[in-house]
């Protein structure tokens, strides 16, 4: 058996790391998603510090993930005009759809200086796969 490269030995913790789901009430989630949101944390970091665990400082790399089916693949290559194969087109147009969002988002709340939405139309998430907008 080889041995691991030295920058694979630091994730050796993380894998024996086990997901664990909690089955709570509706007001159970909002409270800490909401606790999460304004201390600019995750929610799992949020659960970590309510439970006296430690956490990071700071994420290392903050992003907002999403697991997609080979059918929201097909959606999304369909929606924008791509390939089904050509994930990386898809996942950059996809993240210029959430900077749009964002754009939108700042300008309803009155946000002064935002970048205006790629598509010039306002895209609040709520196209379901397999069905018009």
């Amino acid at each position: 058996m080889r041995a691991k490269p030295v920058r694979w030995q630091g994730s050796d913790e993380a894998i024996r790391a086990v997901q664990v789901a909690f089955d709570v009430e509706e007001a159970v989630l909002e409270a800490v998603r909401s606790a999460a949101f304004e201390q600019h944390v995750s929610t799992s970091d949020q659960i970590r510090q309510v439970l006296g665990l430690a956490t990071t400082s700071k994420p290392k790399r903050p992003r907002l993930t999403v697991s997609l089916s080979a059918a929201d693949y097909e959606f999304l290559a369909q929606r924008y005009g791509l390939a089904a194969d050509d994930r990386l087109a898809i996942k950059e147009r996809a993240t210029r759809d959430l900077i749009a969002f964002a754009g939108d988002a700042e300008d309803a709340a009155g946000g002064a200086g935002s970048a205006p939405a790629a598509s010039g139309k306002k895209n609040t998430g709520t196209g379901k796969p397999g069905r018009g907008k």
